[in-house]
């Protein structure tokens, strides 16, 4: 079976490197084609190195740009790609970019379509990602769900015959991480101390915003230890913009870390602010409670599990992020670790015979 993974964001390289290791172990070609949606070494090459993932195969170095410039740069080179290598099936993972712009080079030229981290749902039309995963799902012929509730969203959407639940990918490369991470060399530590806050921002809806994005850094800046802030170039360009001192209060900001550090961070956190889906999931899954600058989450089983709490009032950010842990739990609605052994099997099982 030849399968060809197509990703270009941080969050799609962690998800990549579990499967690429269960497809190696089980005897498949894999081929990856790097899109280079994210281009900066420090949230694209260094993952590859951290995470053990084979040289990308095809890097299409489309660089930034608006949605319709990036997918459409994409598009024009993905379809001589899917040609030269024939897979078996086009793998897309999560919600970019790269995603619907892989899932429509697939359906066009009738290459096999999955769709890793299928089913999630913020029933928020205004987000760029529920757009695209959205419309990734209908057009897939495999849609690899991580949870029961990811399956109830594309059963009710019709699409329970080619759903499959496999449990998250990201699960299973979070807990081997953090199996092996010590908070003894976190590159702050020595800036402020054991007891921080972790803050990460990046999405437009806060970014681009200028009364929210100063609501939540006066938020963070407020806070009653020191919060350390992942500086993503889009926070920093737009708070340049907006004539916002990052560096205020409590606030410590550095370069984005590489992946086991990142994880070791979160263990290591008194909390975590973000709006990101993969942290969420991740501080989940470390016992780290999380406050997400967001109207909605997609991962709904962490805030009913008390883990998460969605910061529908910015005004009271601080209160919410100083908030005491809640009760301990042993559920794992993220599965067992072994997401990315499941997913190949499915990929192996459903494998259309050549002609």
């Amino acid at each position: 079976m030849r399968v060809l993974s197509i990703v270009g964001a941080r969050p799609q390289f962690v998800k990549l490197a579990p499967i690429a290791h269960a497809l190696a172990a089980a005897g498949h070609e894999h081929v990856i084609v790097h899109t280079g949606q994210h281009y900066d070494a420090k949230m694209s090459d260094v993952f590859f190195t951290d995470l053990g993932i084979p040289t990308p195969d095809v890097h299409l170095g489309v660089g930034s740009g608006s949605h319709g410039v990036q997918t459409g740069s994409m598009l024009t080179q993905l379809d001589a790609v899917l040609d030269e290598h024939d897979p078996d099936w086009v793998l897309v993972y999560g919600d970019t970019n790269s995603t619907i712009a892989g899932a429509l080079s697939a359906v066009k030229l009738h290459y096999p379509l999955a769709h890793l981290e299928a089913g999630l749902r913020s029933f928020n039309r205004r987000m760029p990602e529920e757009h695209n995963r959205v419309l990734t799902d209908h057009a897939a012929d495999l849609c690899l769900a991580p949870t029961e509730v990811a399956m109830g969203h594309l059963a009710a959407e019709g699409l329970a015959e080619r759903s499959t639940l496999t449990g998250d990918v990201m699960t299973d490369v979070c807990l081997k991480v953090a199996a092996e991470a010590t908070a003894d060399a976190l590159p702050f530590a020595g800036d402020v101390g054991d007891d921080f806050f972790l803050a990460t921002l990046h999405r437009a809806e806060n970014t681009d915003d200028p009364a929210r994005l100063r609501a939540i850094v006066e938020g963070l800046a407020a806070l009653p230890h020191p919060v350390v802030l992942t500086a993503h170039p889009r926070l920093v360009a737009k708070a340049k913009e907006q004539g916002l001192d990052l560096t205020v209060g409590s606030l410590h900001t550095i370069e984005p870390m590489e992946y086991p550090t990142m994880v070791a961070a979160v263990k290591a956190a008194r909390a975590v602010v973000t709006d990101s889906g993969g942290l969420q999931k991740e501080a989940f899954l470390l016992r780290t409670p999380c406050t997400t600058v967001r109207t909605e989450t997609e991962w709904t089983e962490t805030v009913d599990l008390g883990w998460n709490v969605l910061a529908l009032d910015l005004d009271r950010l601080a209160e919410l992020v100083a908030r005491p842990a809640p009760e301990p739990t042993d559920a794992t609605p993220y599965g067992d670790g072994h997401a990315a052994e499941a997913t190949v099997a499915a990929l192996a099982e459903r494998v259309r015979p050549r002609s």
